[in-house]
């Protein structure tokens, strides 16, 4: 029987070419995300679960995650990928709600969906699974006025340090993909010009997001005995070695 991956950030970019790469390689597929539109678009006429949902609100995942075990009978790799961006300022800039928002999708929203899974990985049978998370360059190294992606990506590394170590009892494997620079809508602006360490604005080199996905689809094929902690996956020439 064909292996299962639900995809979190579905309806676009990293998320988007991640869901086609797997439905491409034969994968079970379940897409979720807040717009069912945008999930329908991603499939595009192939069989895939769709799974409107907002990662923000505990009882809208625990119920996409009892309908997929109701369709699926079970998940081998959850990709928790869902994540957002704010526009670059100073810390006392940044305004509260907006701060809010964003720690809702990046923080809470990777421990629900992380949460649900790890229960059914844990319950299933045969037992176990793998958890995929979307971390960032930003989890080590921080662009100017970014605070709260920044915090954001770094409590990922601690969900992805801690899942690992308490999945090795019950067959869970759990690693992180740090992207630098892949081209999505969310990273156009990289094209144009981004704000370096002293202050200038300099283009960016980028990669396809395609590279992303492949190396996803690596890591979630690999037996249960073997993980990858950490990948990093960057376009080979943008600012992370050096930065600044």
């Amino acid at each position: 029987m064909a292996q299962t991956i639900l995809i979190t950030g579905a309806g676009s970019g990293i998320g988007r070419s991640t869901a086609r790469t797997f439905i491409a390689a034969g994968w079970r597929v379940a897409l979720l995300g807040r717009r069912e539109a945008a999930l329908a678009e991603t499939a595009n006429g192939a069989e895939a679960l769709v799974l409107p949902c907002d990662v923000t609100d505990a009882a809208q995942v625990d119920a996409a995650f009892a309908r997929l075990e109701a369709s699926f009978g079970r998940l081998d790799v959850l990709f928790n990928n869902a994540g957002q961006s704010l526009p670059a300022a100073p810390i006392d800039e940044i305004a509260v709600a907006d701060w809010l928002q964003l720690s809702g999708v990046n923080i809470t929203g990777m421990f629900l969906c992380a949460r649900a899974a790890f229960g059914l990985m844990r319950r299933q049978q045969p037992r176990g699974g793998r958890i995929i998370n979307n971390g960032s360059i930003s989890a080590h190294v921080p662009r100017p006025g970014s605070v709260p992606y920044t915090m954001s990506k770094h409590a990922v590394t601690g969900l992805t340090r801690t899942l690992g170590l308490d999945g090795r009892r019950f067959d869970i494997a759990c690693g992180q993909i740090d992207i630098g620079n892949a081209l999505t809508d969310m990273a156009a602006g990289f094209t144009k010009g981004v704000t370096q360490a002293d202050g200038s604005v300099k283009v960016e080199p980028v990669m396809d997001v395609a590279h992303v996905a492949d190396a996803v689809l690596h890591m979630a094929g690999l037996p249960l005995s073997v993980n990858v902690p950490f990948m990093t996956i960057m376009a080979r020439d943008m600012p992370y070695i050096g930065r600044g």
